[in-house]
């Protein structure tokens, strides 16, 4: 019988490992935006070099953490509500059988630092990480499952998700037609 808490650390440091592939890549271009403008020149005679470029890693690293942290918040939630709406299973023990697909993400987050360079890509491989993940979510769990409750889980899973993509893409939208509005011509 093995220990169910070996891979408990994985989400955290999958989180970890994403924010830092993802900060990486953000201060690049924060780097090159500055300099682009002519604000990073002004910003030496204040701090150093290295103290810039460590400064702008932590501060994207720790935003970075928050919004992985927060996606798997909502996540876990989310999983946790369909299985209540849909499953049989009462005792939660679904949910441990579920908890080894940690490693999808841990060794999606590997190859994410490895590719940080590359906001698609970086993208993509969490994208394709959370399409596995969700595969062998619904594998493990469809025992527990009825044909409806099966499709009544994927369907709410997919329908929240949906909602929530759309709601921050509508918000960004907004945010982006008030700012340019706001601009003088």
């Amino acid at each position: 019988m093995s220990n169910r808490y070996i891979t408990s650390h994985f989400p955290l440091i999958s989180i970890l490992l994403y924010s830092l592939a993802f900060a990486i890549f953000s201060q690049g271009f924060i780097l090159t935006q500055l300099v682009d403008l002519g604000i990073y020149n002004g910003m030496l005679e204040f701090i150093s070099e290295s103290g810039i470029k460590i400064t702008i890693l932590f501060l994207m690293q720790l935003f970075f953490f928050m919004v992985f942290s927060a996606l798997k918040l909502i996540a876990d939630t989310m999983i946790e509500l369909s299985m209540l709406f849909f499953s049989k299973d009462e005792e939660g023990n679904e949910l441990n059988k579920v908890r080894a697909g940690s490693w999808i993400f841990l060794a999606s987050s590997i190859i994410a630092l490895f590719l940080a360079q590359y906001l698609l890509v970086l993208v993509v491989v969490f994208v394709i990480a959370t399409l596995a993940y969700f595969i062998f979510l619904v594998y493990k769990i469809s025992d527990t499952l009825t044909l409806a409750g099966l499709i009544g889980f994927i369907f709410f899973q997919i329908i929240f998700w949906s909602v929530f993509i759309l709601a921050i893409v509508l918000a960004m939208v907004k945010l982006y037609n008030s700012f340019m509005a706001s601009l003088p011509f």
